[in-house]
């Protein structure tokens, strides 16, 4: 059927009877496709399918499926990057600090307050807590420590009340960052989240415009729906676990090599490529081997992910003819060359990562502060309800014994 018949999103969420910030979550969830028009500036549904959904009614996940669906008026996935309540997460990237953004996902409006900064208390016992740990220890693994430190050391985690859990949020962020090991030899004491990790992840003076890039990356992973170290966090926040508790089990969850963890992937890949001569080589060598080349493709974007775009665009602008980039840049061409996936948000952490010399794990470590904004305005949501989350299992066992 020819694009000038198809519907736009206002006319199928309307014919629907929901609001287009649906629409658009049936369309991540498969349940709807979606094309766009010549111009490409609006998105297009078939009229058809949209009179067969309307039909059916709600859609529901058919059981034996994979899928948890949970209503929440955080983030929608788009055809390649997530909204905000709305809000376009590229467009937030580019010109909001990440505090103010991470209060828009708590509380749907400006932010308040002045800088964060966590009970100074609260961070020595954080750092004292690190103290047997290997010094090669991934910084993913030392957040999930001083996690659990920073709670012990708040008296209120407890209370669960909107204003309490902002407070918490403020107070949990600024104390991951501030309670990791300093890596340039004098600690960042800026104002901003940003200014403040720089310091956490690299030796590097911080440059303006490569904290600027750092500061973007943490918009774009603030959040990501309903990704799986995120239900993780639901599942705990359902059933009234404190909001330190509820981020902890989220970070039990990113390390996993299918999620954050694929950071630890793309870096390894450009420590293996050194130098951008190399990037044919390893990346033949990979294939024949059978391997997935870490970095490209992804389920949620199949038409390739805008954040990597958006974050890869302002790391060219920001260290033009750095080496490093080069390398960055040698393995993009071979993967078009090859004709592999798209580039996704891990391949453009670990060329940030590189170009900042940032130490092995920073893509773990800023998915992790990124995404405890996210969390806890999932939280949020799940402490307001009366119900928690229990899925059932489709049983596939022997019959019981009888008796």
């Amino acid at each position: 059927m020819p694009h000038t018949e198809w519907i736009d999103a206002a006319g199928a969420a309307e014919r629907l009877g929901v609001k287009t910030a649906t629409l658009y979550a049936y369309v991540s969830r498969g349940v709807l496709r979606r094309q766009r028009s010549a111009d490409g500036r609006r998105s297009l549904f078939d009229p058809a399918e949209i009179e067969e959904l309307a039909r059916r009614g709600r859609p529901r996940r058919p059981v034996g499926g994979h899928e948890v669906v949970i209503e929440s008026k955080l983030t929608v996935l788009g055809e390649d990057r997530p909204y905000y309540r709305g809000r376009d997460a590229l467009r937030l990237a580019v010109s909001e600090p990440f505090e103010d953004v991470a209060y828009w996902l708590w509380a749907g409006e400006a932010a308040s307050g002045g800088p964060w900064r966590a009970d100074p208390a609260a961070v020595a016992t954080a750092r004292a807590a690190q103290s047997g740990l290997p010094d090669d220890t991934l910084p993913l693994e030392r957040l999930q420590v001083i996690t659990v430190a920073l709670a012990t050391a708040d008296p209120l985690r407890l209370t669960l009340d909107p204003v309490a859990v902002v407070a918490a949020g403020r107070n949990l962020i600024a104390g991951m960052v501030e309670s990791l090991p300093d890596v340039a030899r004098v600690p960042s004491r800026a104002d901003a989240i940003p200014e403040r990790l720089w310091s956490r992840l690299t030796a590097l003076e911080p440059r303006p415009e490569l904290v600027g890039v750092l500061r973007a990356a943490l918009v774009l992973l603030a959040d990501h729906e309903l990704a799986a170290s995120t239900v993780a966090v639901r599942v705990a926040a359902s059933v009234r676990a404190d909001p330190y508790a509820a981020v902890g089990a989220g970070l039990g969850v990113l390390g996993g090599t299918l999620h954050g963890g694929l950071s630890l992937g793309v870096e390894a890949l450009f420590a293996e490529v050194g130098e951008p001569g190399r990037a044919a080589r390893v990346v033949g060598e990979r294939i024949r081997r059978g391997e997935r080349i870490p970095g490209f493709g992804g389920l949620v974007y199949l038409g390739g992910d805008g954040r990597a775009t958006c974050l890869l665009d302002q790391v060219r602008a920001a260290a033009h003819g750095n080496e490093r980039l080069a390398v960055s840049e040698a393995i993009l061409a071979e993967a078009r060359a090859r004709r592999l996936p798209d580039p996704n948000i891990d391949f453009a952490l670990a060329t940030l990562g590189a170009v900042a010399q940032m130490t092995r794990g920073a893509g773990e470590a800023m998915y992790a502060v990124a995404r405890t904004a996210g969390w806890l305005a999932h939280a949020m949501e799940e402490y307001g309800r009366d119900t928690h989350i229990r899925p059932r299992a489709v049983y596939t066992g022997p019959p019981p014994e009888s008796g």
